[in-house]
């Protein structure tokens, strides 16, 4: 009788074990399956999503980025009228622009704060040239 019971205890356990066996798989198939779905779903979005966009092309004049960069010098002129970067920048942003005239007054002012450059002397020359 001992051994019967034995019997039906060992067969009750590997069900047990089984039935936690089968339970494992079925839960790591599951996780599985929902990992590669998520990762699936991620990059044919992202594949799509690309192939959807029309690519905007940014054209920019040169014009309008020296326009832009005479903005940004003149804001600086405006807190620090004695900045010489700015009053350099300016100049040579105004002469590459063909703004001779433009590019007088800050040239001036490079030149009665650094009466020793020769090269701001020779900017302020060619600027009154181009008037």
């Amino acid at each position: 009788m001992e051994s019967t019971q034995k019997k039906s205890s060992d067969s009750q356990v590997r069900k047990g074990d089984r039935i936690k066996q089968i339970f494992a798989f079925v839960s790591m198939a599951g996780f599985a399956g929902s990992t590669i779905f998520g990762i699936v779903s991620l990059f044919s979005s992202g594949l799509s999503s690309q192939h959807q966009q029309k690519p905007v092309a940014v054209a920019v004049s040169q014009e309008s980025l020296l326009a832009a960069q005479e903005r940004g010098y003149l804001t600086v002129l405006q807190r620090e009228p004695q900045n010489q970067t700015a009053l350099e920048g300016l100049a040579n942003v105004r002469l590459e622009m063909n703004n001779g005239k433009g590019a007088i007054e800050p040239l001036e002012k490079l030149v009665k704060l650094n009466g020793d450059r020769a090269d701001y002397q020779a900017l302020l020359r060619q600027a009154k040239g181009k008037k």
